[in-house]
């Protein structure tokens, strides 16, 4: 019996302007699964994820279906889907560089805190247990974290939102190798939390690694699926993405 899906993705579309940058997606993700898209710089991982959070620019414009918890939110707006328990961290992160750590991780629970929902401040201790960096940062302005902490704090604002479905765009984008190796350890960790996680990302070695299913876009296509370790395995995988992962990990 197959489990059924907290995220259905069928014939996603979507073009900027007469521009298209993604045909005909379809992919699904598994409660508390980890479900990783790999593919090389703009193939069209960005454009998906934005298309599924409703979040496309204004230039851009998305057809196709998509379904959270059995229930078809295509036409929903990009706070609906954020008040069901959707949840993207963006590429570039988004922090407000001015604010404390404390203060963006506040900001995340906001519509949580708005809507007099009970426990939303005992979830910032638990981004702490997960991100003990950020609790010994509390106090410090984000714009000056590094690089490594300043995704653990983009992870750790989404996940105030106590979504059920998390979003990560390139989340090793810029960071060094040892600090890649951390943030995986931590997206494998989320695991335990019961939130599943769509992953987007160029390092498919480490994505692989910690997905338990696979999917790989060309130039706005899916072209592969499947169970992480058999891509992992799959000859035209290794020969067009594994190589890249293995360069990255000897920068």
């Amino acid at each position: 019996m197959t489990t059924q899906s907290i995220l259905e993705v069928r014939d996603l579309a979507a073009r900027y302007g007469k521009v298209g940058a993604l045909s005909g997606a379809t992919l699904s993700v598994a409660p508390g699964s980890i479900v990783t898209v790999i593919g090389a710089n703009g193939a069209g991982k960005s454009t998906m994820l934005n298309a599924i959070m409703g979040a496309l620019p204004q230039t851009g414009h998305a057809t196709g279906q998509v379904t959270y918890d059995g229930q078809d939110i295509s036409g929903w707006s990009v706070e609906r889907r954020v008040g069901v328990g959707l949840s993207l961290v963006p590429e570039r992160r988004e922090l407000f560089g001015s604010m404390s750590v404390e203060d963006n991780l506040l900001l995340g629970g906001f519509r949580r805190y708005r809507a007099r929902e009970s426990g939303w401040r005992e979830t910032m201790q638990d981004v702490f247990e997960l991100f003990p960096r950020l609790r010994e940062r509390r106090a410090q302005q984000a714009g000056t974290l590094s690089g490594g902490e300043r995704q653990m704090l983009a992870v750790g604002r989404a996940l105030m939102a106590k979504p059920r479905v998390l979003m990560l765009d390139e989340p090793s984008l810029g960071l060094a190798p040892r600090i890649v190796r951390e943030i995986f350890h931590i997206v494998s960790q989320l695991r335990q939390t019961g939130v599943a996680i769509l992953l987007v990302e160029q390092n498919a070695r480490a994505a692989l690694q910690v997905a338990d299913h696979g999917y790989v876009l060309e130039t706005g296509e899916v072209i592969l699926s499947g169970p992480a370790n058999e891509l992992a395995g799959n000859p035209r995988v290794i020969e067009s993405y594994l190589g890249l992962g293995k360069q990255q990990e000897a920068a």
